[in-house]
C-alpha cells in the first residue's frame, strides 16, 4: 500500500542546543540559511508526499508562523505534543490526523528524497515495518542496531565497543495500527519513546531494515550547526540563484563590486555586503544579514537580521537572529573546550555562539568556545569567554 501522509515529529526543546534554542525549538534553528525543517519538508515533498502533519509543542508558534497552512502547494496538519513525554507520545497525538500508513520522521535531522522513498517503498512491497538504516562511525552517540536478512533484530543503545556500524535513522514507514502498538507499551519513567514499541514488534513482527547512503546530518550541539551548513552548501541544498561555482546570491541581495565571495557560500534575501568585505568559505548568510565594509565572515552561519559592523572578523561563528556585532568584533575560531549544561566537549570546532538580540559595542573579542545567552550586552573593548548568561551585561 502507498503511502501519501507524513508525520513529523517537532515538538522538542533542544536543551543541548542552547542558547539558541531558548527563543525556538530545535527544527527551526538553520541549516545554513533555512529553517531544519524547511530541508525535511523538502524531502517529503519530492519524495510524493501528499499530506504532512507537524507534531509541534515547544515555541510552537514559531513553526506555524513559518510555514502556514501549506508548504510547496502540500496541506500542513498541526497537532500539539504539551508535554515532553517521549517520541511515542508525540506520535499518539497525531493519531486522528492520520488515515492509514504513515510516514514517521524527526524534524531536526536532514534528510534527502531517495531516503523517504527507499523506506516508504520497502513498506509498500512488504507492507512491514521499515526503518532507514544509517552507517555511522559514531554509532556510540545514537545507538546501533543489528541487521539479519534486511530484518532488525537488536537494538543497541549507546553501544561502548567498535563492533557496529549502523544506526536507526529515524525515518519510519508504519501500518496505522502503530498507534495501538505505542498505546501497549509499557512506559519508562513515564515517558513513550518510540523505539521502546519497535523494540516490542522486532520480538513478535518483522521490521525491516532499509540501507540508505543518502544526505543524513544531525545537529545534537551548537557547533553541529557549522558541520550541518557545510553539508548543505557541498551537496547545493539551497533555493537562491547560483551566480558562480559554488556561490549563491539571492536576487534581493547586495553584494558590492570589491566585496570578495569565495564559494561554497550562500547570501540570503535583502542581505548587504560592504567594500572590501570576505565571505566564505563555508558560510552561510540568512536574510537581512548585513556585513560591512573591510569585514571577514569565514567558516560561519550568520542566521537572520544579524549586522557585522566593518573591520569584524568571525572564524567558526554561529549568531542567532538580530544580532548586532560592532566595529572590529573579533571572532578566532576554533578548536575550543565548549561546556554545554554540566558537561564539557574538548576540541570542538567552536569560535562562538551569539544568541538572538545579542549586541555587541565594538572592539568586543570572543574566546573560542564562548557560547552568549540572548540579550546580552557586550560593552565596548571587551573580551567574551566561557558562557555568558542571558540579558548579561558584560563591562570591563
Amino acid at each position: 500500500m502507498q503511502i501519501d501522509t507524513a508525520v513529523v515529529l517537532a515538538a522538542g526543546e533542544g536543551t543541548r542546543l542552547r542558547p539558541l534554542t531558548r527563543n525556538r525549538p530545535k527544527p527551526m534553528l538553520p541549516a545554513a540559511n533555512r529553517p531544519i525543517l524547511e530541508h525535511v519538508f523538502d524531502a517529503l515533498v519530492e519524495a510524493g508526499i501528499e499530506q504532512l502533519v507537524a507534531v509541534v509543542g515547544f515555541k510552537r508558534d514559531r513553526v506555524q508562523d513559518h510555514f502556514g497552512s501549506t508548504y510547496r502547494g502540500v496541506p500542513i496538519a498541526y497537532v500539539v505534543q504539551d508535554k515532553q513525554l517521549g517520541s511515542g507520545h508525540a506520535l499518539l497525538q497525531a493519531r486522528h490526523a492520520v488515515d492509514g500508513p504513515v510516514l514517521v520522521l524527526n524534524g531536526d535531522r536532514l534528510i534527502d528524497p531517495g531516503t523517504v522513498e527507499a523506506v516508504a517503498n520497502s513498506y509498500a512491497e512488504t507492507g512491514d515495518t521499515s526503518i532507514a538504516v544509517v552507517e555511522r562511525q559514531d554509532t556510540h552517540r545514537y545507538g546501533a542496531v543489528e541487521l539479519r536478512g534486511g530484518d532488525i533484530t537488536e537494538f543497541v543503545e549507546k553501544p561502548q565497543s567498535d563492533d557496529y556500524r549502523l544506526i536507526n535513522g529515524g525515518v519510519y514507514a508504519f501500518a496505522e495500527t502503530i498507534f495501538d502498538d505505542i498505546e501497549d507499551t509499557p512506559r519508562e519513567h513515564g515517558e513513550l519513546g518510540l523505539t521502546d514499541t519497535i523494540e516490542r514488534l522486532v520480538e513478535y513482527d518483522r521490521v525491516r531494515g532499509v540501507e540508505v547512503d543518502g544526505m543524513w546530518v544531525d545537529a545534537t550541539y551548537p557547533w553541529d550547526l557549522l558541520s550541518v551548513a557545510r553539508e548543505v552548501l557541498a551537496r547545493g541544498r539551497l533555493v537562491e540563484t547560483r551566480t558562480e561555482e559554488r556561490i549563491w546570491v539571492d536576487d534581493s541581495a547586495t553584494v558590492h563590486e570589491r566585496a570578495v565571495l569565495q564559494g561554497p557560500v550562500v547570501v540570503g534575501p535583502d542581505c548587504e555586503i560592504g567594500p572590501c568585505a570576505v565571505v566564505g568559505p563555508n558560510t552561510a548568510l540568512g536574510s537581512n544579514v548585513t556585513v560591512g565594509s573591510n569585514a571577514v565572515v569565514q567558516q560561519s552561519v550568520l542566521d537572520a537580521d544579524t549586522r557585522v559592523d566593518p573591520g569584524s572578523t568571525l572564524v567558526d561563528t554561529v549568531t542567532g537572529q538580530d544580532v548586532d556585532l560592532g566595529a572590529n568584533t573579533v571572532v578566532p575560531g576554533g578548536p575550543a573546550d565548549v561546556q554545554v549544561g554540566t558537561d564539557v566537549f574538548e576540541d570542538q570546532r567552536l569560535g562562538a555562539v551569539i544568541a538572538d538580540r545579542v549586541s555587541a559595542r565594538g572592539n568586543v573579542s570572543f574566546d573560542p568556545g564562548a557560547l552568549v545567552g540572548p540579550n546580552a550586552t557586550l560593552h565596548a573593548g571587551v573580551t567574551v569567554s566561557g558562557n555568558v548568561r542571558e540579558d548579561a551585561e558584560v563591562v570591563r
